[in-house]
Formats: structure tokens, sequence, C-alpha cells
């Protein structure tokens, strides 16, 4: 597994989107300042920053993301093959809340919550990133 990302569900896209170019001057991957996703890099790229739109995340979760007073964020894990380390995690106690499942055509997801709630996110990249 490789540290992809970690993620905040937002519900003010673009104030976050400001804040994180202007405000701490990190760089936009690409131009998303009205959402529903942005990643940023920062000097010496290291791992980043995402932002993601709450609403855009709770039609993949459910109640998982829709209360903006819960889940705010979420570490992101690549893996090279989601079945196999959803079977493994599942061995060693772990229960999928959703997923394996595509999240778009480029990749595939699984979600899980430790053991205090927090949403980790496994990803299979099913095109390379360009």
């Amino acid at each position: 597994m490789e540290l992809a990302q970690v993620r905040l569900l937002v519900t003010d896209f673009p104030g976050c989107y400001r804040f994180y170019r202007d405000v701490l001057g990190l760089t936009p991957q690409f131009e998303a300042a009205d959402g529903p996703y942005a990643k940023f890099t920062a000097t010496g790229g290291s791992v980043g920053i995402a932002l993601q739109d709450r609403a855009q995340m709770a039609d993949v979760l459910g109640a998982l993301a829709e209360d903006p007073r819960g889940h705010r964020s979420l570490v992101v894990l690549r893996v090279d093959d989601l079945d196999h380390c959803c079977a493994e995690v599942r061995a060693r106690g772990a229960v999928p809340v959703h997923g394996p499942a595509p999240l778009t055509d480029r990749m595939r997801v699984a979600h899980l919550q430790d053991p205090e709630g927090n949403l980790v996110e496994l990803q299979e990249w099913l095109i390379p990133r360009t």
C-alpha cells in the first residue's frame, strides 16, 4: 500500500479551494475552483491534500458522508489489486462499508472504518495517471 492523499470532505468547496491555493500557496494539480474535487501538491512533491465536495461523497457513501458534523476527512491508500487487498483486510477483521466498486472509469475503491470510525479509502487505478 502507498499513501496517496489525505482528502478533506468540505461543504464550502470554493472557499476551501481558495484557502489551500491562495492562502497556503499549494499548487492545484488542475484548475477546479468550483469542485467537486481538487488535489494540491506542496513544494517538494509530498503526499497531496485533496478536497472533495461532501455532497458528491454522500452519493458514494450515503449517511457516512452526509452529516456536515460527521466525517471530515479520509485517508486514501493506493493498492495494486483491490479485490486481493479487501480479502486480506476482511480476513484480519475489517468490514468494508462500501465496495469494492467503480468510482470513475479510471479507478475502483472500497471504504473501511477504523475502530474510531475514521474513513479509509482503498483505491486501485485501472488506467495509469497521466
